[in-house]
């Protein structure tokens, strides 16, 4: 250390001012020192940051419209289930191929004709070949076809009957307006997924009828499902899930976790020596429900797997996709985390009881500063209006592409019934095209989350410290020398001074941490596209960097958390505080190691209690009729369930962080109270001198006389 810190954080005289009264005269107080604004620049970055994420966001709500997310494009470029489409397609949201030789054609290797150019069309649901004849699904009603849309969904989509001869001699064809339903469809994602088995009765019809010969190929069942199943499609659906589970975030991310922290906080207060061994079996107890959950909804338990097909649909179609295939990934994932929690759990048990004095000494100053309990749910609420606005705009941010016809030189021709004739120069379909700057827009927006989130909890935690730091060193002193309100005392000092040194912190933790999610991705990218010529040492250097990074950033959150501690005691910016924090835990890293690393443990599985039991609970609300049929089904409760695992972990990590911030804050200042007497710290409450005797004692062995 530079030099003794009593004058700034003690209550006993400083050597620049012996002779003055404890507690007296203008610079009396439990923190007593000048303070004066540090950091300034990165709170200006972080206040220009929100101008940028505002204007980011604007621009996502001005050309976005989650309804891409969800549904696809007619023929026409309207989005399927949109009122405000030519004609209205309010209700109409499964999107239909016409004329199943276009779909069969463009699955060809060496074919011009693309899926997204074949002529498809909104409707109510998927449609099926007659059981005894032939139906057929003619274009939206207009010109003269004297029908109103919802005649023509009321005839079932079919006004063969009312053609011209011109008309049914395109129709038969397939060059519409009326084209013949020969294969059976199930509705999977909004799509109809063409089942290659034809209706031998329909095509008896057809023939009959004078139709051209359509193609039966198992290519027209892939050619479907290979753009249902797309990558860009997956990620829209898992974006239009979050939309979807808006109700399951709120009460399981957001009113959940609150609950049961408050809960875990209220029970280490009154029940201490208990909780330690209760969160160990809860927390492997949540851990095996969760896996559990995957498992039947991956189908390796009970009858009630996932499903691609909304509605009902023929049991031996057996249709599979990504999300099936992620769900078993993640299933496969748990199995592992479960053995590994449990074998953690035996390994500790021993060290458990190491960390019962410490919590009881966090339990004594939260019984005695009682407002930090309720203080949480001041950062709660500023997070939860935060969500709110980003969850908004990233769904307007990942839908703000633009609908464009596609640029196609295909040879097709279909009958126009605005024209009255056949037209052979509309055979581009449209599709939505995203311009480079919106991935930008979007890497932004998530990199803005990251560092809003680390600056609210850096915020939070800052607080609690201040608050607890004027507990500790107001011990032997009258009670009513402590601030009434030193929670608010605390945080004014924040809002104050030392904004600008939290914004900083919590800046280069997420920058960090987004460097290594974009070398995570390049690394994907790369062994994706070079997969059989990466090399031993390429492997070695992407896993070794992999490694540098991890233990950079769990380097630097450990830092930054000391480094929170001692911006509320001193006052000193962030860099400052760092070399502060830093110095007397290596000082006294005997002392503390054993007991603050098993402490950390329990916090860190008490947390993981809040947020799994909030994820078991997703589980069960995203398994009700509500969100496995209709519009609100969700392709996988995967996303859903993780979004709200991190949600129920950040609500526990303000909450739990008024036991972490209070342990470490009050080790760090009995260590500084140590060294500045002699070794024997005078402040420190009797629970906590027990504790750390032994850490002591092994610490003057090593150092000697």
């Amino acid at each position: 250390m530079g030099g003794p810190l009593g004058a700034i954080i003690g209550r006993y005289p400083s050597a620049a001012g012996g002779d003055e009264q404890l507690g007296g005269g203008a610079s009396g107080g439990i923190i007593r020192h000048d303070r004066r604004c540090r950091d300034i620049a990165f709170l200006v970055l972080f206040a220009a940051f929100w101008v940028a994420m505002i204007v980011n966001s604007s621009f996502g709500f001005n050309q976005g419209n989650p309804l891409r997310l969800t549904y696809e494009l007619d023929y026409k470029g309207n989005i399927c289930g949109d009122k405000h489409g030519s004609p209205n397609l309010q209700e109409l949201d499964v999107r239909y191929w016409m004329n199943p030789n276009q779909v069969y054609q463009s699955g060809l290797k060496d074919s011009k004709v693309n899926l997204a150019d074949a002529k498809a069309i909104c409707l109510m649901e998927c449609p099926n070949p007659a059981v005894d004849g032939l139906n057929f699904i003619c274009d939206y009603p207009e010109g003269d076809i004297h029908l109103s849309v919802d005649d023509w969904i009321n005839r079932d989509y079919d006004y063969f009957e009312f053609l011209t001869p011109d008309m049914r001699n395109s129709s038969l064809q397939l060059q519409g307006p009326c084209y013949p339903i020969i294969f059976p469809t199930v509705n999977v994602y909004w799509s109809c997924q063409f089942i290659a088995r034809a209706s031998n009765v329909s095509l008896k019809h057809w023939h009959e009828m004078g139709g051209v010969s359509i193609d039966e190929n198992i290519l027209i069942d892939k050619t479907v499902h290979k753009a249902i199943d797309s990558r860009s499609a997956v990620l829209k659906r898992y974006i239009a899930d979050i939309g979807k589970s808006w109700p399951v975030f709120i009460v399981c991310g957001g009113i959940l976790p609150v609950f049961l922290s408050v809960i875990w906080l209220l029970m280490i207060r009154y029940f201490v020596a208990a909780m330690t061994w209760i969160t160990v079996v809860l927390f492997n107890a949540l851990v095996i429900s969760v896996t559990m959950f995957f498992y039947i909804k991956a189908g390796w338990i009970g009858n009630d797997p996932l499903t691609v097909v909304i509605g009902e649909s023929d049991p031996y179609v057996h249709i599979s996709g990504r999300e099936i295939s992620h769900l078993h990934t993640v299933t496969i994932l748990m199995t592992a985390v479960m053995i590994i929690a449990f074998l953690s759990s035996i390994a500790i048990v021993r060290r458990i009881l190491i960390a019962t004095p410490v919590l009881k000494v966090a339990a004594k100053v939260i019984g005695e500063v009682q407002a930090l309990i309720a203080f949480p749910l001041l950062p709660w609420l500023i997070l939860s209006i935060f969500y709110m606005f980003w969850f908004s705009a990233t769904l307007h941010l990942f839908s703000s592409g633009q609908v464009v016809r596609n640029d196609c030189n295909t040879d097709c021709c279909s009958y126009d019934l605005k024209l009255g004739k056949v037209n052979c120069d509309n055979c581009c379909g449209y599709n939505i095209h995203y311009t480079p700057h919106i991935s930008i827009a979007i890497l932004f927006h998530l990199f803005g989350c990251y560092w809003a989130t680390q600056f609210i909890l850096a915020c939070s935690s800052t607080v609690v410290a201040g608050s607890v730091a004027s507990y500790y060193w107001a011990r032997g002193e009258i009670s009513h020398d402590i601030p009434f309100l030193t929670v608010v005392s605390s945080l004014k000092r924040l809002m104050r001074y030392s904004l600008g040194s939290v914004a900083l912190g919590s800046l280069l933790v997420s920058v960090v941490e987004w460097v290594r999610f974009i070398l995570e991705c390049l690394r994907r990218k790369l062994k994706l596209v070079d997969s059989a010529r990466e090399s031993c040492f390429g492997k070695a250097t992407s896993s070794s960097s992999e490694c540098c990074l991890g233990c950079i950033d769990w380097t630097l959150k450990s830092v930054n958390r000391n480094a929170y501690i001692m911006i509320a005691i001193t006052g000193k910016g962030f860099f400052k505080a760092s070399v502060l924090a830093t110095g007397l835990i290596m000082k006294n890293i005997l002392r503390i190691g054993k007991v603050n690393v098993i402490g950390d443990v329990i916090l860190f599985l008490g947390k993981l209690c809040v947020s799994l039991f909030c994820a078991l609970f997703a589980f069960l609300m995203l398994d009700t009729h509500k969100y496995k049929s209709a519009h609100n089904k969700i392709s996988s409760p995967v996303i859903p369930v993780l979004v709200t695992w991190a949600l129920g972990y950040i609500v526990a990590k303000l909450f739990f962080a008024v036991v972490e911030m209070s342990i470490d804050t009050i080790i760090l200042s009995f260590c500084q109270d140590a060294e500045e007497h002699q070794g024997n710290a005078q402040y420190a409450p009797p629970a906590l001198m027990e504790t750390l005797d032994e850490q002591g004692e092994l610490q003057r062995l090593t150092q000697g006389p």
